[in-house]
């Protein structure tokens, strides 16, 4: 079955951001000119996706604004004569059909996957965490949606992480099928690094099934009386219905300043102005 659906749940406070994320959601902080959120929104759009479900908590209102038509800057910017400005503000909210689930309280990622059950129905569908950024020449649901079309199972998009700081992530227990792609047998969450059950880190991009709700209703409560993803595919992975991919691409995350300020230069360094910034960093760096 052809995935045409993805979830995006965007939870979280963002406090590493404060004080912005006081007024601002941090998954529409800028990239340069786009925010995070726009940049997943596109990649699944580039993956043959239709329809997405964005699923906000309270307080996120700025998301639902960012993906409505604002007739008004439209009409403006064209009787201006640009055109082209008005193209881009309305890709903003054309590109896909977006609509929102609300988690009223914050009861984990379990929980925020739950919402998204009357969307997808028995679908599989591609899910995005908000501030989890990929940039890949395939886009990285595209290869996730390859791999299920092979599998037929889940899929937990991972890569290989060779630093320590890879006891920061879940890792998962696989083992190698074909090429990239491996069978998983469940993720242990920021593991030391003397117990390691391999060097694939999950970074934010996944296949579900519709079963996965069956899955979720029998989640355990974790820590803070939260329902925890990882815990509802640890129980998939042990009933054989999770695999892993190590996809191809870069992960930039954005809930981390130091990784949106990675993604901002990089991406500079692909825009049309790259030959600028880079002049720019070389001049820079001379004086560091």
């Amino acid at each position: 079955m052809k995935i045409t659906k993805a979830v995006i749940p965007c939870g979280g406070m963002g406090t590493r951001f404060l004080p912005i994320t006081k007024a601002v959601p941090k998954e529409i902080l800028p990239v340069i000119d786009t925010p995070v959120l726009a940049h997943i929104v596109d990649e699944a759009v580039q993956s043959g996706i239709t329809d997405i479900m964005i699923i906000l908590p309270e307080g996120k209102e700025a998301i639902r604004e960012y993906f409505a038509p604002n007739t008004a800057l439209e009409e403006k910017l064209i009787k201006d004569g640009k055109a082209d400005l008005a193209a881009l503000v309305k890709k903003a909210y054309s590109s896909a059909n977006v609509t929102f689930g609300l988690q009223e309280k914050p009861l984990g990622s379990a929980d925020a996957v739950a919402k998204a059950k009357p969307f997808t129905g028995g679908e599989p569908f591609c899910l995005a965490w908000g501030d989890d950024l990929m940039y890949a020449e395939t886009p990285v649901m595209k290869q996730l949606s390859d791999a299920y079309a092979k599998c037929g199972t889940g899929i937990i998009g991972v890569q290989y992480f060779a630093g320590d700081d890879i006891v920061k992530y879940g890792v998962a227990d696989a083992e190698k099928v074909d090429g990239r792609l491996y069978k998983c047998r469940g993720i242990v969450e920021k593991p030391p690094i003397d117990k390691l059950p391999s060097r694939l880190a999950a970074l934010g991009r996944y296949v579900l099934t519709g079963e996965v709700y069956d899955y979720i209703a029998k989640t355990p409560v974790g820590k803070g009386g939260e329902y925890q993803l990882t815990d509802t595919l640890n129980m998939m992975s042990a009933d054989g219905k999770m695999h892993v991919f190590d996809f191809e691409g870069k992960r930039y995350d954005m809930g981390d300043k130091f990784g949106a300020c990675v993604a901002s230069v990089e991406y500079a360094l692909r825009s049309p102005f790259a030959d600028r910034m880079t002049r720019y960093i070389k001049e820079l760096a001379k004086t560091l």
